[in-house]
């Protein structure tokens, strides 16, 4: 099967970048997710910890081909001034990521597999224990930053990442280079000192972990006292970025265009948010991870401060 025609293949079906990595040793990789593991900076994300995020070939034995993809997710709208707003993702402010990168996927592993006897494909976007920014870097398609985020070359860090895992033996593209230089923007920015060296972000202080994954009643003090706004994830780092502030670009994935009612929600409706209008308001988004009570949660840690 030749690598070229199937690159040719993912951006033909919309993809924004591909790039092909084989299966070395990952043993180095795996030592800087152990280490991170092991520091607790995973906080309460159990699944983290699941062994086959550190071998690839338990999840498929045959797998010889790690096939990456990126999309470009950007889009221009910028976030609500004033303390009675809401601030929300960009990356969840259209529709559910997943089933954008799902659609594509599953067309691109149907062909794949069409293409000879015996072709095995097996997609994840986000929804299987894979190092994808490892992936990604070793497939050329971007780098990892100091703020973690994979950052690309023609769209910066605004990008959501799937692969295919193949059993076929493809050509593999050249890893990526680190373009950080120097640059610590990142770091300075994150208002809880969440990235606490270049390369690591302790979860227990990032503002997208508490809004979006931690599940307790109430935030910490430490994390409600500078949310600024912020109630579904928290974009800093990459706004303050130079690579997404020089190459961002509007996306032409129309899933992706901001829900109206996303841009600028009120703090004090959020605060107030039933089940009914979280399940109405968030149809088909991935904002449906964050539930009604942890809404009301986040919304109320910004009013109090």
């Amino acid at each position: 099967m030749d690598s070229e025609q199937i690159k040719q293949k993912a951006l033909s079906l919309g993809f924004h970048k591909v790039g092909i990595a084989t299966i070395p040793d990952r043993q180095d990789n795996n030592q800087r997710l152990k280490t991170w593991l092991n520091q607790g900076y995973a906080a309460d994300m159990a699944w983290m910890n699941n062994p086959k995020r550190q071998d690839i070939r338990q999840l498929m034995p045959e797998v010889e081909s790690v096939i990456c993809v990126a999309l470009n997710y950007y889009t221009s709208e910028q976030y609500p001034q004033g303390k009675e707003f809401a601030k929300i993702s960009r990356y969840a402010r259209g529709r559910d990521y997943h089933r954008v990168l799902h659609k594509k996927l599953k067309k691109f592993s149907q062909w794949l597999q069409q293409q000879g006897e015996g072709i095995q494909a097996r997609y994840y976007a986000d929804t299987g224990p894979i190092q994808d920014k490892v992936w990604a870097q070793q497939a050329g398609i971007g780098w990892i930053a100091k703020n973690s985020n994979l950052i690309t070359r023609n769209y910066g860090s605004w990008v959501f990442l799937g692969e295919i895992l193949t059993n076929l033996t493809l050509t593999p593209d050249p890893p990526h280079t680190q373009h950080c230089g120097t640059c610590t923007r990142c770091l300075e920015a994150c208002p809880t000192q969440a990235i606490t060296q270049p390369f690591v972000v302790d979860a227990n202080l990032c503002i997208a972990y508490h809004t979006i994954e931690n599940r307790a009643e109430t935030l910490p003090e430490n994390i409600s006292k500078k949310l600024n706004s912020w109630v579904a994830g928290c974009d800093i780092c990459q706004e303050v970025c130079p690579w997404n502030q020089r190459f961002a670009q509007e996306t032409d994935v129309a899933e992706f265009q901001p829900n109206p009612q996303n841009l600028a929600p009120k703090l004090s409706e959020l605060a107030e948010l039933s089940e009914e209008e979280w399940n109405q308001r968030f149809r088909g988004s991935a904002l449906r991870r964050i539930k009604p009570q942890m809404w009301r949660r986040n919304a109320k840690a910004n009013l109090e401060f």
